[in-house]
């Protein structure tokens, strides 16, 4: 089991800035720190070895530590909310949809002092309907409908109570009747005690906890939620809604909170008369169509009020909320790079790991000093697919993923620990516990699978690495050839644009840059349209859409719509994004394919083993000489640490039809992939018998060159195994040379064409 871990507050400093990291510790009481240079993270003997030197500084030493949880799960608060029990009676209102509803205890709305067991909570519990009601005086009252929820089917609930008479009301009507079935109901009676006076908030979706979290989490949506003050028949709420307010009740509400608006907001308008606007925690998914949507409009921004309605669930998770227990401030000297924070609480052993690198990236300066200059070489660290990627649990909660990899899998201290402590939140790829997927990732929690030394199920047999400890294969190989460069990332990109990248003279990519926002694609393009010469070192990259939020830091989210390799699916009428508006899914069906950006695009996936690249007629075109400069081989990359070669995990090849330009070289391609290397559905229109490498042609990695009308030029691989064959022969073969070869052309600054 995992003893020691932590976060960055971010994955990207400045020299002169600050970097946080917060930590918990499982075992022990103290622990020691010192920052690492990251060189390469594979330990496999038949590699380079492990490269982490230590770079002495101020974190150097030893700290007290304590262990720490993630309290997760998503709600709504309204802070200081006059108590309800002030009023001679009151009544709520909602719309809700429930996707667990069999769970116990799921709070629908509460004023609730946990600690003095005092005011009420509206729950589902066990499929039925409950109140309970608190005197403050350790006595607790229970009420329930008999009838049950029926799942994913939308509802009205609602609850009266009248403390001057000292009685309540619930009650539950199912917008469709089915036949058949008696899901609809109410029942109303005395209270079964006083309800106790509370001014704390009202919650939505969760109810404050004595150890002072928040718990009893809702899974499902909700919509139009509304209280009022007086007691109102089962009818007349029923027949409410959040925007615009019948004009009977207007008078009468206390709190109406509509979620149609500012849904790319953490925000939610109060729109009765008190405006008591509340909070959203801990990011549960907006955008989502509620009861009335009618399927006509498929944007929230077309039709708002057709989407009034918030997803909540029981393991949602945006910032682990942990305090920073060590700060560095990064000297202005510094060197851009990647770097991590060494954490070490006593020996590892089979049964323990006692060590944890938390890793982050020092950027160049914000403002480039005058006389100053940068290296003409940049690699884009890809953070988003980090991100995206974060604590990936396929191996450990979705079945039969051993037949997808060919091979048993095995597990590490890292995955038992995410095993036993979901709430620390998974990623992009995997579901909620009510099978919906998970379309927000968030940096700030621990990410167990982005780290130096973590070995990945998905990384191919080997070294088994994956995204983050991939890409050091190419940092280590950059360090091996002396190679002077600066580390900018996904979020750097984004925010910073093309002014960022401008004076760079060559861009590498890690071995999968999957996923990139408008934003971060527009630069990109801008720069290569002005001559930008760009080395695609891996493949499916410029894949998915994503979108940053505007007001709250280190999360992406991604709709996964239609078409596209994917492990879940949007629902109809939720393909666009929460935080920006924009349509979700595949760039290639934004109109925008992988292959206008590096002249390939995705075409085959399979983890099982690596195979190698066949050298073409176009090598020997001049215009590639410098290339293939002392590599005069015809097969390339018949080994390596990813897989056994250097065509694997996720191939891309040339297509014209998605913009392949007609000046691009195929110098080589990949041949001799197993049945299990499948080419990827958005490839067929129709299910076809020959998807395996082993009987479909179409199944290849094609390594490409071009130039562009503004002489610049790109050099692309198309797989993701790619890197991993750079280190092989301790960086003596001919994937290396080919990569050398190109990128000391690229650093020339003679025109291409």
């Amino acid at each position: 089991m995992l003893k020691i871990l932590g976060y960055p507050d971010r994955y990207s400093v400045a020299p002169g800035e600050e970097i946080s990291f917060h930590i918990s510790l499982e075992e022990g009481d103290r622990y020691d720190a010192r920052v690492v240079r990251v060189i390469n993270g594979d330990c496999n003997p038949a590699g380079p070895g492990l490269n982490l030197p230590h770079l002495p500084s101020g974190v150097d030493g030893q700290y007290r530590g304590v262990p720490r949880r993630v309290d997760a799960g998503s709600y709504f608060v309204a802070a200081d909310f006059p108590a309800l029990a002030s009023y001679p009676a009151f009544s709520f209102r909602a719309l809700i949809w429930p996707t667990l509803p069999e769970r116990p205890c799921q709070v629908l709305v509460a004023q609730w002092d946990a600690a003095a067991q005092c005011g009420f909570k509206l729950m589902i519990d066990d499929g039925r309907l409950l109140l309970i009601v608190g005197d403050g005086r350790g006595r607790i009252g229970r009420e329930e409908l008999a009838v049950r929820m029926l799942e994913r089917k939308w509802y009205v609930v609602t609850l009266t109570i009248d403390l001057a008479e000292q009685r309540f009301r619930l009650g539950q009507s199912a917008l469709q009747a089915d036949f058949g079935v008696q899901d609809s109901g109410s029942r109303g009676g005395a209270l079964p005690l006083a309800v106790g006076y509370t001014e704390g908030g009202v919650y939505l979706a969760g109810a404050p906890q004595a150890d002072g979290t928040v718990g009893e989490h809702f899974n499902g949506k909700i919509e139009g939620p509304a209280l009022l003050d007086g007691e109102w028949d089962q009818p007349a709420l029923a027949a409410m809604t959040a925007n615009p307010l019948p004009s009977a009740l207007s008078p009468h509400v206390i709190s109406a909170w509509n979620f149609s608006e500012a849904i790319n907001s953490v925000r939610v308008a109060d729109i009765g008369p008190s405006r008591r606007h509340g909070q959203l925690v801990n990011l549960p998914a907006r955008g989502m169509k509620g009861s009335n949507w009618t399927g006509e409009h498929h944007s929230f921004q077309a039709a708002p009020a057709q989407y009034g309605a918030i997803h909540f669930h029981e393991d949602d998770v945006y910032d682990a909320d942990w305090p920073a227990d060590i700060v560095w401030s990064v000297p202005d000297d510094l060197a851009s790079g990647a770097y991590a924070l060494h954490l070490c609480c006593g020996e590892t052993g089979p049964e323990a790991m006692r060590e944890s690198y938390i890793p982050f990236f020092i950027r160049p300066p914000r403002t480039k000093a005058a006389g100053t200059k940068r290296p003409k070489v940049a690699f884009l660290a890809p953070t988003c697919a980090y991100m995206a990627y974060a604590n990936h649990a396929g191996h450990i909660i979705t079945p039969g993923v051993e037949a997808m990899m060919g091979r048993l899998l095995h597990f590490g201290h890292q995955d038992v620990y995410l095993y036993d402590h979901p709430e620390i939140g998974y990623s992009l790829y995997d579901k909620h516990a009510d099978g919906s997927g998970i379309c927000y990732s968030s940096r700030l929690r621990p990410v167990l699978n982005c780290a130096p030394r973590y070995h990945s199920w998905l990384g191919g047999d080997g070294s088994s690495l994956y995204q983050y400890n991939a890409d050091t294969h190419l940092l280590g190989w950059l360090a091996h050839y002396g190679i002077e460069y600066d580390v900018i990332t996904d979020e750097d990109l984004h925010h910073d644009g093309y002014e960022l990248i401008k004076d760079y003279r060559v861009i590498l990519t890690g071995s999968h840059p999957e996923y990139h926002s408008t934003a971060m694609w527009d630069a990109m393009k801008a720069w290569l349209d002005r001559g930008g010469r760009l080395m695609y070192m891996g493949g499916n990259g410029w894949y998915w859409r994503i979108a940053f939020h505007d007001e709250i830091a280190g999360v992406i989210e991604v709709r996964r719509a239609e078409d596209g390799i994917r492990s879940w699916e949007a629902e109809p009428g939720e393909y666009y994004h929460s935080f920006s508006g924009e349509y979700g899914g595949l760039w290639r069906r934004c109109g925008r394919p992988p292959n206008l950006m590096m002249g390939i695009g995705f075409v085959a996936q399979g983890f099982d083993v690596s195979s190698f690249y066949r050298r073409t007629s176009d090598a020997d075109d001049p215009r590639a000489a410098f290339i293939f400069e002392g590599v005069p081989d015809e097969i390339i990359g018949d080994f390596g640490l990813v897989g056994g070669g250097a065509a694997g995990i996720e191939l891309d090849c040339i297509n014209p039809a998605l913009g392949s330009p007609p000046n691009i070289l195929r110098l080589a391609s990949s041949e001799g992939h197993s049945p299990l290397m499948l080419l990827v559905n958005e490839e067929f229109t129709s299910t076809l018998p020959n998807l395996g490498g082993d009987q479909n042609q179409r199944v290849r990695a094609d390594l490409t060159f071009m130039e562009t009308a503004a002489g610049g030029a790109i050099f692309s691989t198309g797989s993701i195994a790619w890197c991993g064959s750079l280190p092989w022969q301790g960086y003596e073969n001919n994937v290396s040379r080919i990569t050398l070869n190109t990128l000391r052309r690229f650093m020339d600054d003679r025109a291409f064409g």
